[in-house]
């Protein structure tokens, strides 16, 4: 297999970076729970079942129930690049996911996040 290594790291060693990032700014697990539900389709049960399972950042997506359509409405910089130009789809959403993580802990309001 070929590609970026975080495509073969396992989501469940990210997604307590993201609860911290978000708490530390005084947002709750629950509210980065809703943007990756919002972001990939998966309910509370089947992000659940994700990070038991401990699937990788690959696994992740290709199982996701269905990515958002208004997901093409995150614009902006993560780690210098601009997320809108990514090529690769599955670094697109690994990079909308980080987007909205970095926006929910700015403080942005949820509304504004899940684009409504």
């Amino acid at each position: 297999m070929t590609g970026h290594r975080i495509f073969r790291t396992a989501f469940a060693s990210v997604y307590p970076l993201y609860v911290q990032k978000a708490e530390r700014k005084g947002r709750s697990k629950d509210e980065v729970d809703r943007i990756i539900c919002w972001l990939t389709g998966y309910d509370a049960a089947g992000l659940r079942q994700q990070i038991e399972r401990g699937s990788d950042f690959e696994t992740f997506f290709a199982q996701a129930p269905a990515m958002n359509a208004k997901a093409a409405l995150i614009k902006g910089v993560v780690c210098g690049v601009r997320v809108e130009e990514v090529e690769d789809p599955l670094m697109r959403n690994i990079r909308y996911l980080d987007k909205l993580v970095d926006e929910l802990a700015k403080g942005k309001a949820m509304d504004k996040i899940l684009r409504q």
